[in-house]
């Protein structure tokens, strides 16, 4: 049995950015440049913010981080978009969610310049992956893609279950891995809340990615026997 290791594959792409920015830097070109809007206090989402400004500096790109407060206006969010949708200076830049109640999460995404999405949350993104065209990809789906060819694990022919059908991570992996590519060519099966029988899915299934956000909600009983050789 293999263990895929997300950390590991995390730490060996973050030395190959590392890599190709020093090469740009050597040439002459523009040092990548990420920014990120924060709105409110919110735990796990700085937590989640301040990761990935040290794995920039890490990399070598630069970073801007924007942080409002829980009461900014949804006028005033669209503003520092709008200004970070023109600066040509940031390459991409991402709207940390979620988002205070009293703002329209999806008029927010909506307002972001598709070419600048990196999260890859824009319906126009969200169109161009599902027609197999060059993308942003969300971070999660783009990441099992990751792990899956590194790990050289074989998804041709195979039949996939997805536990979940959320837009960042279950519905996007269904797509992704049923189209006509390396990590691709899967028969997907994409389980819910409202799935019958899901034990008897599972354990039809070669391959599982739960992203039903329950830890543990996938139990031993639900995966079929392997041989290992």
């Amino acid at each position: 049995m293999i263990l895929l290791n997300g950390k590991k594959t995390a730490a060996d792409i973050k030395e190959e950015i590392t890599l190709e920015v020093r090469e740009l830097k050597d040439n002459g070109h523009k040092t990548p440049h990420l920014a990120a809007i924060i709105v409110g206090n919110n735990g796990a989402s700085i937590t989640y913010v301040n990761a990935k400004v040290k794995a920039c500096e890490r990399v070598g790109f630069e970073s801007t981080l924007i942080r409002l407060t829980e009461k900014v206006t949804e006028d005033d969010l669209l503003n520092e978009i709008a200004i970070l949708n023109i600066d040509n200076d940031i390459d991409g830049f991402i709207v940390q969610l979620p988002l205070p109640k009293h703002i329209d999460e999806q008029k927010v995404l909506m307002a972001v310049n598709p070419d600048k999405d990196v999260d890859g949350f824009h319906p126009t993104n969200v169109g161009k992956m599902a027609l197999n065209l060059p993308t942003f990809i969300s971070a999660t789906p783009f990441g099992i893609l990751e792990l899956l060819d590194r790990y050289n694990v074989e998804t041709s022919g195979k039949h996939v279950v997805v536990l979940g059908r959320s837009h960042i991570v279950g519905s996007p992996m269904s797509i992704l891995l049923s189209q006509k590519r390396k990590v691709g060519n899967a028969t997907v099966t994409m389980c819910h809340s409202r799935t019958k029988n899901l034990k008897e899915l599972t354990l039809q299934a070669d391959i599982i990615i739960a992203a039903i956000g329950i830890p543990e909600f996938l139990k031993a009983d639900m995966v079929k026997k392997m041989l290992l050789l």
